[in-house]
C-alpha cells in the first residue's frame, strides 16, 4: 500500500502542476511590463533579502477565500524555508476583485504603511477574516485592526478619509490585468531569465517545484 501511494504523489503533482504556466511575453509591449522593475515597484514593502534569486509576487483580495487559505497554510512553510533563508522574496500587490471593500481594505494596509506597520496590517486582515461580500470590513472594523497593531488612529482614519491611496490600489488592480491577471490569489514567481504564473491556491508541492525549476 505504501509503494502505491509513494508511486501516486509525482501523479497527482503533475496533475496540479498542469494548472499553472509559463507566462512569456507576447509583444515588445508585454515586455517591457513584465521586467522585474515594474512587477515590484508600487506594491507592497519587500518581505525576505532584496538579493533573494526568486521572487514571489502575490496577486489577492482581502475578501479571497483562498487568499485567506494560502495566508493560513502554505506561506507559513514558504516563509520558514525559503524567504527567511535567503533563497526568496516575497511581494503582495492589490487585486480587489470583490468589490469596493476590498478597495477600502488595501487603502488601509498602505495607510498602515505610513506608519510602518504594513505586514502587520496585512496580516491582520487575514486573521479577522470573515468571508468574500458579507459586510465585515467597515470602517469600524479598520480601526479595531488599527488599534490592535498599535497604529496611530488619527493619522489612519486621516489617511482613509482622505482616500490616500485609493489611486494606488485601482492602478494596481488595472496593471494586473494587464499583465493577466483574472484571479485571485494569483502569484507571479520569477527570477531573472524566466517568469512562471500560478492561479489559484495551490498546493506547496507546486511552489517547491518552481522553486527547484528557477
Amino acid at each position: 500500500m505504501t509503494k502505491i501511494y509513494l508511486l501516486a504523489i509525482p501523479v497527482v503533482i503533475g496533475i496540479v502542476t498542469g494548472m499553472f504556466l509559463v507566462f512569456y511575453p507576447e509583444s515588445e509591449n508585454d515586455s517591457a511590463l513584465l521586467t522585474t522593475s515594474k512587477l515590484i515597484n508600487n506594491g507592497s514593502p519587500i518581505i525576505g533579502d532584496l538579493n533573494a534569486p526568486i521572487t514571489i509576487l502575490e496577486w489577492g483580495d482581502y475578501q479571497c477565500t483562498f487568499c485567506y487559505k494560502f495566508h493560513q497554510n502554505t506561506l507559513d512553510t514558504i516563509n520558514d524555508n525559503f524567504i527567511k533563508t535567503g533563497k526568496v522574496k516575497l511581494v503582495f500587490k492589490d487585486f480587489p476583485l470583490n468589490g469596493p471593500d476590498s478597495v477600502l481594505a488595501a487603502e488601509a494596509a498602505y495607510c498602515a504603511e505610513d506608519q510602518e506597520k504594513y505586514w502587520q496590517y496585512h496580516d491582520e486582515l487575514y486573521k479577522n477574516w470573515g468571508g468574500e461580500r458579507t459586510g465585515w470590513i467597515t470602517r469600524e472594523s479598520l480601526d479595531r485592526f488599527a488599534v490592535t497593531i498599535n497604529l496611530d488612529l488619527e493619522e489612519f482614519n486621516t489617511c482613509l478619509d482622505e482616500h490616500r491611496y485609493q489611486n494606488k490600489v485601482i492602478e494596481l488592480y488595472e496593471f494586473g490585468k494587464k499583465v493577466g491577471i483574472d484571479a485571485t490569489p494569483s502569484f507571479l514567481v520569477f527570477n531573472d531569465q524566466k517568469i512562471i504564473k500560478i492561479r489559484g491556491n495551490q498546493p506547496l508541492e507546486v511552489f517547491l517545484k518552481i522553486f527547484d525549476e528557477l
